[in-house]
């Protein structure tokens, strides 16, 4: 199973987020400040990261900016923890390269659910073959530009089909409205913003049998999550 690097200076969550992943087979390594993470990280290149915003030294933030800046840990997929609900830190996270956050307390089970969906992309990224996406009972074709769910073709614009396969690559991770915009539409102008939610209203009837699965993040911008329709 992956290593995960836990970067976190309470001793309590530390051992709560390590028992509750050493059950599930992960191999656990912990650090208390974000200069020893990041000098963990260069040297042994865990799978994943956890971060806490909230550290001694230097923040979590720093600790971000420094682990994007360096080839040895640029790619490894990062989670962040927050005891701070603040919508800003969130986006200021994303945007630094951060892949996912969490707000404490969270459940174990839910860090473990994404967990599990930031390396399935990790290992869908290191096969330049896999064309195929799938997501309960939709099957979507990059190299074709096909989509259908539950057997029957779903007809997509280009920009929805494009948008579809970014959520979907990415399941739980939360993307800012304006990194929608610039990857669908490539700028940030007025007229994007109004095409984004056009869209994402479009996309989420086309997807209404799969379940609510497409969600807003009140001030953020949108996640694909687990939410299936049973």
């Amino acid at each position: 199973m992956a290593s995960i690097l836990v970067i976190e200076d309470d001793r309590q969550i530390q051992e709560v987020i390590k028992t509750s992943l050493e059950i599930e087979g992960f191999t656990v390594f912990n650090s208390a400040d974000g200069e020893l993470g990041i000098e963990f990280a260069r040297s042994n290149r865990p799978e994943l990261i956890i971060l806490d915003l909230a550290l001694p030294l230097i923040s979590g933030f720093d600790v971000i900016k420094t682990l994007r800046s360096l080839e040895d840990t640029q790619a490894i997929p990062i989670i962040m923890l927050s005891v701070n609900d603040d919508i800003t830190d969130k986006i200021i996270g994303l945007e630094l390269g951060a892949d996912d956050y969490l707000t404490k307390p969270f459940s174990p089970r839910e860090l473990l659910a994404r967990i599990k969906a930031r390396l399935r992309e990790v290992h869908r990224k290191a096969d330049p073959q896999e064309s195929l996406l799938r997501w309960g009972e939709l099957e979507i074709r990059k190299e074709n530009y096909t989509v259908r769910l539950s057997e029957q073709p779903l007809n997509l614009t280009v920009k929805e089909f494009e948008l579809l396969v970014l959520f979907v690559s990415n399941p739980y991770q939360v993307f800012s409205r304006e990194y929608l915009i610039q990857k669908v539409w490539g700028n940030l102008s007025g007229s994007g913003t109004r095409a984004l939610d056009v869209h994402i209203s479009h996309l989420r009837n086309k997807l209404k049998a799969l379940g609510p699965v497409l969600d807003s993040v009140r001030g953020v911008g949108y996640t694909f999550t687990h939410r299936r329709k049973h």
